[in-house]
């Protein structure tokens, strides 16, 4: 009886404890609504020989087309789509003249071919390209597309601004704007067929042909139908460029895929410059990488290839460790550095006249981007933004007179600006709703930490304003994993989106720590390219430990709170945090993660490395490290409980990587909790999925982290 009374006395001591104590230290100051209510800026473009400049918002899921002109750039809506209707616009083009916008309207196609249809409509939705007057009018109907890759929208206006060509269903296809006509399929050719680049004189079109274990670039001649293919070998040609005088292709060369190549080693994925004769096919090497793991393919090779009027061509390179844009002459010759320095480069455009080059870099501010510019012929780089804000999707007008970006600070939501000499002007000044709770956001703080290794791992760290007594800390992981959260609402919807969930708890007394883990972008080609890492070790979960450890050191955490969330790749780690470090991690909240990289392998390459993968000779060998690298080898030691969060539509991560660990979780008895959202798809495209997801996320964290403080 004296057992009995005192477990009860001691049960109602920590019920009175808890009861005096709130979840968290702090009311929320806002709602999650309201922090999420920002229409986000996307896909920034200008006319070529207008200044005038056309972009996306998305309002609340509701996604229209916006323009503006000089000299005063007003804002003024050009479609009226209504509602959160889950239609992704993408790949905006102004024709030449700014009188007209073309645009994709659906997701792509998953493999039964469907686009995605996240209000469960009986009607399945179709990806197609439109067209519509900026000056008024309805938007008209050019065609299906249907290509089947994320971010596969590539619509591509004609130079004298009267046709538009695009990929889809494994083809190229080609509209008049006017929409009189019904698009038309240019080619019958074997493979699948995309990035169509017209020729400046509006003749021919350059286009990649993928076979698979090797492909082409080829020139369709539009009046004849003639198709030539450039210098054609074994090996992975992509990427065409045309010269300004419409003669040549510049493009990028990869090695052709070899079958039975061990996949537990790394190699180099050596590549070089070619430039071929549009007309004759014939083409010549101007540049070849070395053959060291730094020479390999750089991550935005294909983005910063760039043909000016100044007789040279951009291309980028990490020989130095660091992602860098060199220019090299047409005829050949040495690459000049146009961006040395301990630094990365993102972004990359020409100028109005293609004899510059604007870009985004983090040089001297490594969590946030800026935007400089360069001469093709080289020169001293100048800095046209600085200071403690973030830019990025730079577009000069037709005239060379105004450079325009989309920006943000860690307040501010990402809005369009234009650069003046003292810095930039916000010209979409009446969007932000009333309500947007600016003044309540907390400035994130950069903090530098070490890994197991020793390795340096930058984070944000937001902390709660006017904290009294200890509260639950949070390990925040991206997805990617090659991607880089700021010290700012970040660049991609997505990221936006998290960025704003992170302010939320922050608002709710969590201590959240952002954590940019090894895999990441911008901190050098040895930082995302680290050894034992992904299936062949996960060696970045070390670094979500080291995060914990350091928010254990913190005065305000409790060190027995701390959870940890994430989506996809941050998923993944959120699991592993769970399965490897219950002990550390008390809940979790893992989005669409992957949790078997033994059966995600496969689908994580292109079909003809995923062959090869079968036939390697350390297969049996890889399946093992990919399973021990993964949540579900650490079942067993699970406790924790999580919440799952997984649209079935998801053409990213497999919904079965959800459903297996479900299954798993069950048989050992772990706590789990499930919002699964019918017909969505990996990057959620109804805002109101967003939310219920986030709120799911907060109510979760706020019940399963109500732990009695440390003192």
């Amino acid at each position: 009886m004296r057992i009995v009374l005192k477990t009860l006395i001691q049960f109602l001591v920590f019920i009175l404890a808890t009861i005096s104590l709130p979840v968290v230290c702090l009311g929320e100051s806002f709602t999650l609504e309201q922090v999420l209510s920002a229409p986000f800026p996307y896909c920034l473009t200008s006319a070529s020989h207008s200044p005038r400049v056309a972009w996306i918002f998305d309002n609340k899921g509701e996604r229209n087309i916006w323009v503006a002109e000089a000299s005063d750039f007003v804002p003024r809506q050009v479609t009226h789509y209504k509602g959160d209707d889950g239609q992704p616009i993408a790949s905006v083009r102004l024709t030449p003249d700014g009188k007209t916008v073309v645009y994709a309207r659906g997701s792509e196609v998953n493999k039964e071919s469907t686009s995605a249809n996240p209000q469960s409509l009986a009607k399945m939705p179709k990806q197609q390209a439109w067209a519509v007057n900026v000056n008024g009018g309805e938007p008209r109907l050019l065609g299906d597309i249907g290509c089947d890759k994320e971010q596969c929208e590539d619509l591509q206006v004609s130079p004298d601004g009267k046709n538009v060509v695009w990929s889809g269903k494994k083809h190229l296809w080609i509209a008049p704007i006017d929409g009189k006509k019904k698009a038309e399929q240019l080619d019958e050719l074997a493979g699948e067929n995309d990035t169509p680049r017209w020729s400046p004189d509006g003749k021919r079109i350059a286009f990649h042909s993928n076979r698979k274990d090797h492909s082409f670039v080829a020139v369709l001649e539009l009046a004849t139908k003639k198709i030539t293919y450039l210098a054609p070998t074994t090996n992975r040609d992509a990427g065409p460029v045309w010269s300004p005088d419409s003669k040549q292709v510049a493009f990028i060369r990869q090695p052709g895929v070899e079958f039975k190549r061990p996949l537990i080693p790394e190699f180099p994925r050596p590549w070089a410059l070619w430039i071929a004769d549009a007309q004759s096919g014939q083409g010549r090497e101007i540049f070849h990488s070395g053959n060291a793991m730094e020479d390999s393919l750089p991550l935005f090779a294909f983005q910063s290839l760039q043909f000016t009027n100044a007789g040279r061509i951009i291309f980028a390179s990490e020989k130095d460790g660091h992602n860098h844009l060199y220019s090299i002459a047409a005829t050949g010759g040495a690459p000049q550095p146009l961006t040395p320095g301990n630094f990365d480069v993102e972004d990359v455009a020409l100028s109005a006249d293609k004899r510059s080059v604007l870009y985004t870099s983090n040089q001297n501010d490594i969590d946030r981007r800026h935007i400089w510019r360069v001469g093709a012929t080289g020169g001293e780089p100048e800095a046209l933004t600085r200071g403690e804000t973030i830019e990025w999707n730079p577009v000069e007008t037709s005239d060379g007179k105004t450079v325009l970006c989309l920006g943000s600070t860690a307040t501010s939501p990402a809005m369009p600006y234009r650069l003046t000499s003292s810095g930039r002007e916000l010209i979409a000044k009446n969007i932000l709703p009333a309500d947007f709770p600016a003044s309540q956001l907390v400035t994130p703080k950069q903090v530098v930490f070490k890994s197991e290794d020793g390795l340096e791992i930058h984070g944000q760290l937001f902390t709660p304003k006017n904290q009294k007594q200890r509260g639950p800390g949070l390990i925040f992981t991206h997805g990617g994993p090659i991607r880089q959260m700021l010290l700012g609402f970040h660049y991609m919807e997505y990221y936006h989106n998290a960025y704003a969930m992170n302010q939320y708890l922050a608002s709710k007394g969590y201590t959240v720590l952002s954590v940019n883990y090894r895999l990441g972008i911008m901190y050098g080609r040895a930082f995302r390219e680290p050894p034992k890492s992904v299936w062949r070790g996960a060696a970045e979960y070390n670094d979500v430990v080291a995060g914990a450890k350091f928010l254990q050191t913190l005065d305000n955490v409790d060190p027995q709170r701390i959870g940890l969330w994430g989506g996809s790749y941050g998923g993944f780690l959120t699991a592993m945090g769970l399965a490897r470090n219950s002990d550390i991690f008390k809940a979790g909240v893992d989005f669409h993660g992957v949790h078997d990289w033994a059966t995600f392998l496969p689908m994580w390459t292109e079909e003809a490395e995923a062959k090869n993968a079968a036939l390697a000779p350390d297969i049996k060998e890889a399946r093992e490290l990919a399973f021990k690298s993964s949540p579900v080898a650490s079942i067993a030691n699970w406790r924790s409980p999580v919440l799952l969060i997984h649209g079935d539509d998801d053409r990213n991560v497999p919904f079965q990587q959800t459903t297996d660990l479900v299954e798993k979780l069950r048989a050992q008895k772990v706590a789990f909790e499930e919002l699964i959202i019918p017909d969505e798809i990996h990057d959620l495209l109804r805002w109101n999925d967003w939310v219920r997801s986030y709120k799911a996320t907060a109510d979760f964290l706020d019940r399963k982290l109500a732990a009695t403080p440390q003192p």
